[in-house]
C-alpha cells in the first residue's frame, strides 16, 4: 500500500498558511519598492497655504 500523498490537517493548515503569509510579504515589499521608484521619479507636491501655516504656527 503506497501512501505518498499523505498530508495530515495539521501541517497541511500550516503549511497552507506558510504559503499565504509569504504571498503577502512579497506582496508588501514589492508594493513599497513601487512607491519608492514612483516617488523618486515624481515630483514634489507643493505646500498649500494652509501646511504653511501650520509649520509656522
Amino acid at each position: 500500500m503506497m501512501q505518498l500523498l499523505y498530508l495530515d490537517p495539521g501541517s497541511g493548515s500550516y503549511l497552507i498558511e506558510v504559503i499565504i503569509a509569504a504571498a503577502l510579504g512579497a506582496l508588501f515589499y514589492f508594493k513599497s519598492a513601487w512607491n519608492r521608484i514612483k516617488s523618486f521619479f515624481s515630483k514634489p507636491k507643493p505646500e498649500t497655504e494652509e501646511e504653511k501655516n501650520e509649520s509656522t504656527d
